[in-house]
């Protein structure tokens, strides 16, 4: 086989890790394949060339995209570019459907088979787009069990490939570990505040969570508060809100592992964040708010109990979830306190995280994925050189 173009897609930060780790595999395995697209930081470092930073694009909720469409119009225009000019072998697209499924078009369209990895949620929403996944994605690699089932008696060619967070974590600290590494020795209770990895979700998270964690503070003065700020996230920015709320907290950058697993329990924004807690088994409590038009937009289209995929995997209400009006500082406090004050409560949410893993399957995902991309990539190859008489 002559050496493979690929483009992949992947518009926000959960995508571009999960994405990096594919294009390690995949480089491993394919030293030569020539790899561009849209991604984050992971991505670059990873040997993709990147057109358009996913930093640039990643929101969520209607109201807030407006801000956005200039640049996401400017990264769907450099895409269609590389399909029509360049001419991919093969189109990787990795979870944002908004984007994804316009731009899986337009590749259908110019005869380039596409894989999507990480699909569109449609059990939860939108279950329109159904059709359109149908149509036009060649294979859809899916990570959690029950997903497979659900596309393929829909029509999708579906392949369940387990979630790629059980590698990552498959060598994630103890709690006595995660306090050693971070300088937090000692028997005092750690809180820590994840407030989500876009800028958008940290005006609207962290000021509410810093007034829970003050309420808590004022309870229990040897109560140890740290927050993770995702990569890319301004500290000054995270240091303005801190200085508001004139709270002593902690803040750290890129070990957002360490400080959940040193945690006795998390105040966490919705998100791939609360897998991730869930994997590592920290109890948490899950928040999440949006621009009120958004929220009220979500409401008519959601249809799933629960917003966390904590709970959503689990089938149950296994973590406390506080939504919209509901995530104000008293009741982020008022839950928060329960867990904290009962070792016997956050042990049972332990047990029942560990279930919740268990039901996620074993690792080896990330290699999964390549060898399903590396078949597409192979037949889709093949099929050009047939068409071509080659």
């Amino acid at each position: 086989m002559r050496d493979g173009r690929i483009l992949i897609v992947a518009g926000e930060s959960s995508g571009d890790l999960h994405a990096a780790g594919v294009v390690a595999e995949l480089r491993r395995r394919a030293p030569d394949l020539t790899i561009e697209g849209i991604g984050g930081e992971r991505m670059r470092r990873a040997g993709v060339r990147l057109h358009a930073h996913a930093g640039d694009l990643a929101v969520v909720g209607l109201v807030e995209v407006a801000g956005r469409l200039p640049a996401i119009w400017r990264a769907y225009r450099s895409m269609i570019r590389c399909l029509r000019d360049r001419r991919p072998d093969l189109v990787i697209l990795v979870d944002f459907p908004d984007f994804n499924l316009r731009l899986a078009r337009r590749a259908f369209r110019l005869g380039i088979p596409v894989v999507y990895f990480i699909g569109p949620q449609v059990w939860a929403w939108r279950a329109g787009r159904i059709r359109a996944i149908a149509r036009y994605v060649r294979r859809l690699l899916v990570i959690f069990p029950f997903e497979e089932g659900f596309y393929r008696d829909r029509g999708v060619e579906a392949s369940y490939v387990g979630h790629p967070l059980m590698d990552r974590l498959a060598c994630a600290p103890s709690m006595d570990e995660a306090r050693r590494r971070l300088g937090l020795e000692g028997e005092a209770p750690v809180l820590g505040l994840l407030p989500g990895s876009r800028v958008g979700e940290l005006a609207r998270h962290l000021p509410v969570l810093l007034r829970s964690a003050k309420q808590l503070m004022a309870e229990r003065p040897d109560l140890r508060v740290i927050i993770a700020a995702a990569d890319g996230l301004p500290l000054d920015l995270i240091g303005s809100y801190v200085n508001q709320e004139a709270v002593s907290v902690r803040v750290v950058q890129g070990r957002t592992y360490e400080v959940v697993a040193a945690s006795d329990l998390i105040l966490v924004a919705s998100g791939t964040a609360t897998l991730e807690a869930g994997i590592i088994g920290t109890p948490m409590v899950i928040v999440y708010r949006l621009a009120f038009l958004s929220w009220l937009f979500g409401r008519l289209l959601i249809r799933v109990p629960y917003i966390g995929m904590v709970n959503l995997v689990a089938g149950k209400r296994v973590v406390p979830e506080l939504i919209q009006f509901q995530a104000t500082p008293e009741r982020i406090a008022d839950e928060a306190r329960r867990l904290l004050q009962s070792a016997e409560q956050r042990c049972r949410t332990r047990q029942e995280l560990r279930q919740m893993r268990d039901r996620l399957g074993p690792s080896g995902a990330l290699s999964r994925t390549a060898d399903a991309i590396l078949e597409c990539l192979r037949s889709g190859v093949l099929e050009e050189m047939v068409a071509q008489g080659g």
